[in-house]
């Protein structure tokens, strides 16, 4: 790594002062493009995401509307399409839990256990953030939303452009539409392309909030919260998970990634 490089930032992306959106942005058509093409998918996205506007895509649970993080352009676009103000800050999508380390202050070990057990999947974490980020996600109050999720795609695309600002592809108030048709009707033109990777209406993200001792979930969602419980402080071994349905013994079940 070169000297003042940080962990998980792309070069020259960290410190930045009147960073734009980056290279001319390319017209904003508001394509489909299906996820079975994806080397077409993944090449329009990033174009898309370079030139600092938003992509929808299929992600584990259910559609997301994604942009580059460091682009305070793009996320002030995005913070428009849902139409809430900075008091609801945007979550953030990295690749891999050593990614992680250039984004926070520190990682809990409760963190640290629940990546292990539950990333990629559907657990995002509110982590202290580092300080200094040029980025612009919203009210933070010192902390980041961090998921690692898994769908190989959008993982490439973190892996291209660095950390992508994600949040659910719908407006303030509107129901999340689990195809991308209804998706782009509902956002229409806002959004540049459109990936469609099937039907997404899984249950969401369970959101724990590690910032304190121990783990505290804020959003019920995919992972049961006895279960975070348990992982977070080490009732079950490192990189366990309980067994499905019980909430109380641990599971001797490793947890596999793939």
């Amino acid at each position: 790594m070169a000297p003042g490089a940080i962990a998980g930032v792309p070069a020259g992306r960290f410190p930045a002062s009147g960073a734009g959106a980056g290279p001319a942005s390319i017209p904003r058509v508001s394509d489909i493009v299906a996820l079975d093409d994806a080397d077409e998918a993944h090449t329009r996205a990033v174009g898309a995401l370079r030139a600092g506007d938003l992509v929808v895509v299929p992600t584990d649970t259910v559609y997301g509307v994604v942009a580059d993080a460091f682009s305070r352009p793009a996320t002030g676009r995005l913070h428009a399409l849902k139409r809430r103000g900075p008091d609801v800050p945007l979550p953030v999508v990295v690749r891999s839990p050593r990614q992680v380390s250039g984004l926070v202050e520190h990682v809990p070990e409760a963190a640290e256990r629940l990546m292990a057990s539950y990333w990629p999947g559907p657990v995002t974490l509110v982590l202290p953030a580092a300080p200094g980020m040029t980025w612009d996600l919203g009210d933070t109050r010192g902390s980041v939303s961090l998921r690692m999720p898994a769908a190989d795609f959008l993982l490439d695309l973190v892996a291209e452009i660095g950390p992508l600002a994600c949040t659910g592809a719908n407006r303030r108030d509107v129901p999340l539409a689990a195809d991308v048709a209804e998706v782009r009707r509902q956002l229409r033109a806002d959004v540049a392309l459109y990936v469609d990777g099937g039907r997404r209406d899984g249950p969401p993200s369970t959101v724990v909030d590690v910032t304190r001792d121990g783990a505290h979930v804020l959003r019920p969602g995919a992972i049961a919260e006895a279960h975070i419980r348990q992982v977070a402080d080490g009732t079950v071994g490192w990189g366990q998970r309980p067994a499905p349905g019980d909430l109380d013994e641990p599971s001797t079940h490793r947890h596999d990634p793939a």
